[in-house]
C-alpha cells in the first residue's frame, strides 16, 4: 500500500470522537497552515464542498485526496461548529540542488536527469525521488566500472520551509579487467577466442581504448561474438553454459570466466529450396552462398536469407519469409538445409508519408526517393531511397518503414521518418601540414538553404604556400531530372618559393559555372566553364624556362576554362570503405580565345576487397597527361604535375619528385603515373574504434617531361613502403605516415615521417 494512503487510513481510524460520531452539514471550509499553496488548489482536490454532509468516511476520503497531491507532510481534519477546518503541513520546496565531485558525468547532465524525474529546484522535495535518483546514479557508475563509487546526500533546512539538497560523490577508481578465462575450448586456443572479444585485460593500449572496463552489456555482446565465431566454423550445437564475474576485495580488479560447450563440427550435406518460389529456382540457387560439403556457417546462411529476400522484394513481394530448416545427422556430423520460401502476395505502395522534416521541404526528400506512390513495391528501390537520403547530409537519422495497410493484404504505406541535423556552420580552423606549414582557415556555409536543398558557402585558407578564398553556390536539382548547377568565385595564391620547392608565385582570380548530370545511380558526368586571370611573379634565380615563358606570354594571362569528367562510385562507405570501387576520367583545358591554351587529362581508380572482418586490401592508381596546344606550344609551367608526399609517393618531400633544375628544385612534369597497394586494418587493441585505421602500404610513382629534360619514366620511378595511420580526431582528420624509400638517387629529397594535422576546431 502507498505510504500516503496508509497514513490517511491511520489518521481516519483515530479521528476525534468529538466530531467523528456526529455528522453535520458543512457551512464553511477553512484551511490552516498554508504557506505557498493557494487555498483554491486545496479546494480543487478536496472531495468535499459547502453544503455536503460531513461523515467519518468523507473525512477519510478528504485526507487521502490531500495526501495524494504530494504537497503535504501532514493533514488533519477538525471541526469548529459547522465549519470544517483542514490543518495542513506543507512539504518543503527545493531551493538549491547541487552535485559535487562528479567527473565521469557532467554536472549539468546529472541535474537535468534528476529534473526529468521530478527532482529540481522550485519543486516539492520528495525523499523517495531522491533515493531513487541516488540508486540510479550508482547503477550508472557501476556501468562505467566504478564499483567503489559512494554518494552521500545532505538535506539542509532553510527558512520559509525550503531545503538545500546536495549530492557529494566520491567516484573512486575504475575497476579494470585483470583476467578473462575461457573454459571448455578445445578446437581453438584461448588467444584466438579472446581476439574475437571487445573486452580485454588491462594492457599497453587499453588506457586509450578503455576496452578493459567491464560492462555487462559489452560482455553479452562479446559472448554473442564467440557464439557467431563457433557457428561460422561449423559448430552448430555450440552453447555457452555459464559465465562468472568476480571482483576483488578492493573493487579495483575484475575476473571474467566463460564456460563453453563446443559440440561437434558439422558440414553441409545438402541444400534444398521449398515453398512458393515465384521465380526460377536456378535464379534463387545462384544467390545461396552456402555450398554442399562446406562447414556449417551461420553467417553464410544469413547472407543467403538476405539475398533471397531482397531478390523477391525487388519483384514486388513485401512480406517475404525465408526460413532455413536444418536436419542434423549426428552420426555423420552433417546438416541438410532446406530454405522454405513464402513470398506472400504482390504488393503495392499506397502512400508515401514523410515526417520529422521540420526544416527541409517535402520535395527535397521526395526527389531522392526511388520508390513511388501507387507503384509496385520494390525492396531495392526502398533501400536505395534510404541511402540517397543519408548521402544528402541533412539528417542525423533516416528510417523507412513499410507497414501493411489495415484491412488489405496487398498494400503497404511507406513511412519516411527523418531527424534533422544542423546544416549550417561557422568554422575557424588551424592546422599544420608538412610542405605548407601553419594553416589558418574559416568558413561560413549552409548546405540546405531555407530547406531547399541548395548550398551556399564562403571560405578562406591561409597557408605558407597556398592562400585561397572562395564563394560557392550549388543547386543539386536545377532540373527535375537531377541536373545540378553551381557557381564559383575564387582567389588563389600559390607560392612554392616560400618553402624553396620552386622559384615562382602565381595569383589567380576566376569564376566558373558547374553542371552535373546523373547517368545511373552510381555514375555522373560533370562539366564546367569559366575564366580566370593569373599573374606570375618570378625571381632572379628562377629557372630560365620560366623566364622564357613570361617573355613570350607576359606576366599576366587570361584563360578560358573548360572541364569535363565522368565518375563512378560503388564503395560501401566514403569514410572507411571495405568493398567496391571508385573511378573517374577527367579533362581540364584552357580553351581557344584565351592567352594560353593547354589540356590536362587524368584517370584514377581505387578498389577495395574485404579479406576478413578486420582486414581490407586496397589498390589505387592514377595516370595524368598534360600539354599545350594551339598558340601555346608547351604546357605553362605553373600547370605542371608535382609528386611526393602524402597523397602520392610517401617518404619523399612534397612536390620534390621528378626533374630538377640547376638549383636542385623540382620542375614538375607533364606526365605522371602513381600507384599504391595498402593493407587496411584497425589500430591494434582498438578493433571496434571507427575513428582510427592503420595501413601497411607500398607506393610507386614517376613524373617526367620529355620536352624539357632527358629524364625518362623509368629514370624517375620511385618506390616506398611503410606504415600509415588515419585518425578522425575532434579537431578533424589527422594523417601520419612513416615511409622507407626503396629506390632513391642522389638529389632526392627524403622525408620519412610525414603528417597533416587538423582542419577545423
Amino acid at each position: 500500500m502507498n505510504k500516503r494512503f496508509l497514513a490517511a487510513a491511520v489518521a481516519a481510524a483515530f479521528l476525534s470522537p468529538a466530531w467523528a460520531a456526529d455528522s453535520f452539514v458543512i457551512k464553511d471550509i477553512r484551511v490552516e497552515g498554508l504557506q505557498r499553496t493557494e487555498p483554491g488548489t486545496v479546494f480543487n482536490y478536496l472531495p468535499l464542498k459547502v453544503g455536503d454532509t460531513f461523515t467519518q468516511q468523507r473525512a477519510a476520503e478528504a485526507i487521502k485526496a490531500l495526501f495524494a497531491t504530494g504537497f503535504f507532510n501532514d493533514v488533519r481534519v477538525e471541526s469548529d461548529g459547522d465549519v470544517l477546518v483542514l490543518a495542513v503541513s506543507e512539504r518543503p520546496v527545493i531551493a538549491q540542488l547541487q552535485v559535487n565531485g562528479s567527473k565521469e558525468f557532467p554536472k549539468e547532465q546529472l541535474i537535468k536527469a534528476m529534473k526529468d524525474n521530478g527532482l529540481a529546484e522550485s519543486r516539492i522535495f520528495d525523499q523517495g525521488l531522491l533515493d531513487q535518483a541516488v540508486q540510479e546514479l550508482k547503477r550508472q557508475y557501476f556501468s562505467k566500472g566504478k564499483y567503489s563509487a559512494e554518494i552521500q546526500t545532505q538535506i539542509t533546512r532553510l527558512e520559509r520551509n525550503r531545503v538545500a539538497v546536495t549530492l557529494d560523490i566520491v567516484e573512486g577508481v575504475t575497476a579494470k579487467i585483470k583476467d578473462i578465462r575461457i573454459v571448455g575450448s578445445r578446437a581453438f586456443d584461448e588467444d584466438t577466442l579472446l581476439d574475437e572479444m571487445s573486452l580485454t585485460p588491462s594492457g599497453f593500449m587499453t588506457w586509450l581504448s578503455r576496452s578493459d572496463r567491464y560492462s555487462r552489456q559489452q560482455l553479452s555482446a562479446d559472448l554473442e561474438k564467440l557464439r557467431a565465431y563457433y557457428l561460422n566454423q561449423g559448430y552448430a550445437e555450440f552453447n555457452i553454459e555459464s559465465t562468472q564475474v568476480a571482483i576483488s576485495a578492493d573493487k579495483q580488479d575484475m575476473y571474467v570466466t566463460a564456460n563453453l560447450s563446443e559440440g561437434k563440427q558439422y558440414k553441409i550435406s545438402d541444400i534444398r529450396l521449398a515453398g512458393d518460389l515465384r521465380v526460377p529456382e536456378a535464379d534463387l540457387r545462384k544467390l545461396i552462398t552456402v555450398k554442399s560439403g562446406a562447414l556449417f556457417n551461420r553467417e553464410e546462411i544469413n547472407n543467403s536469407i538476405t539475398a533471397l529476400t531482397e531478390r523477391l522484394e525487388a519483384d514486388g513481394y513485401a512480406f517475404v519469409s525465408v526460413n532455413p530448416v536444418p536436419e542434423i545427422d549426428k552420426d555423420k556430423s552433417t546438416v541438410a538445409l532446406t530454405f522454405f520460401v513464402d513470398p506472400g502476395r504482390l504488393t503495392t505502395v499506397r502512400r508515401v508519408n514523410i515526417a520529422g522534416n521540420t526544416r527541409t521541404r517535402d520535395e527535397v526528400i521526395r526527389r531522392e526517393l526511388r520508390q513511388l506512390e501507387s507503384a509496385q513495391y520494390n525492396g531495392a528501390a526502398i533501400k536505395r531511397s534510404k541511402e540517397r537520403l543519408e548521402l544528402l547530409g541533412y539528417f542525423e537519422t533516416v528510417n523507412i518503414e513499410t507497414p501493411a495497410v489495415v484491412d488489405t493484404a496487398d498494400q503497404v504505406d511507406m513511412n519516411v521518418v527523418v531527424k534533422e541535423r544542423a546544416t549550417g556552420s561557422i568554422n575557424a580552423g588551424i592546422g599544420y601540414a608538412q610542405g605548407d606549414g601553419l594553416q589558418l582557415s574559416a568558413s561560413v556555409s549552409q548546405a540546405n538553404v531555407l530547406g531547399s536543398g541548395k548550398s551556399l558557402s564562403f571560405s578562406f585558407s591561409n597557408g605558407k604556400t597556398t592562400k585561397n578564398s572562395t564563394i560557392s553556390f550549388t543547386d543539386p536539382y536545377y532540373t527535375v531530372d537531377g541536373v545540378s548547377v553551381g557557381y564559383d568565385l575564387y582567389r588563389r595564391v600559390y607560392n612554392p618559393s616560400a618553402t624553396d620547392t620552386n622559384k615562382y608565385k602565381t595569383s589567380t582570380t576566376g569564376a566558373a559555372v558547374r553542371f552535373g548530370v546523373p547517368v545511373t545511380e552510381f555514375d555522373r558526368i560533370n562539366y564546367s566553364f569559366g575564366a580566370e586571370n593569373t599573374a606570375i611573379t618570378l625571381y632572379s634565380d628562377s629557372p630560365q624556362r620560366y623566364k622564357d615563358f613570361v617573355s613570350q606570354y607576359g606576366k599576366s594571362n587570361a584563360t578560358l576554362l573548360s572541364s569535363a569528367g565522368w565518375s563512378r562510385d560503388t564503395r560501401d562507405s566514403a569514410l572507411w570503405p571495405t568493398r567496391g570501387y571508385s573511378m573517374g576520367v577527367y579533362l581540364d583545358a584552357g580553351m581557344p580565345g584565351g592567352d594560353i591554351q593547354y589540356y590536362r587529362m587524368s584517370h584514377n581508380q581505387a578498389w577495395f576487397w574485404p579479406l576478413s572482418k578486420n582486414f581490407t586490401l586496397a589498390a589505387s592508381g592514377e595516370v595524368g597527361y598534360a600539354n599545350g596546344y594551339g598558340k601555346t606550344k608547351r604546357l605553362p609551367f605553373f600547370q605542371n604535375y608535382y609528386l611526393g608526399g602524402l597523397g602520392s609517393v610517401r617518404g619523399y618531400e612534397n612536390g620534390s619528385m621528378g626533374p630538377l633544375d640547376t638549383n636542385g628544385d623540382a620542375l614538375g612534369g607533364t606526365r605522371k603515373v602513381t600507384s599504391s597497394l595498402e593493407l587496411l586494418f584497425p589500430f591494434p587493441g582498438m578493433r571496434d574504434n571507427r575513428s582510427l585505421r592503420t595501413s601497411l602500404f607500398l607506393d610507386a610513382g614517376t613524373l617526367w617531361d620529355p620536352k624539357e629534360t632527358s629524364v625518362s619514366a623509368s629514370d624517375g620511378l620511385r618506390y616506398s613502403s611503410g606504415l600509415a595511420l588515419t585518425w578522425l580526431s575532434p579537431i578533424g582528420p589527422l594523417k601520419f605516415s612513416y615511409a622507407i624509400p626503396l629506390k632513391k638517387q642522389s638529389g632526392d629529397q627524403l622525408q620519412r615521417f610525414q603528417f597533416t594535422i587538423g582542419q577545423v576546431f
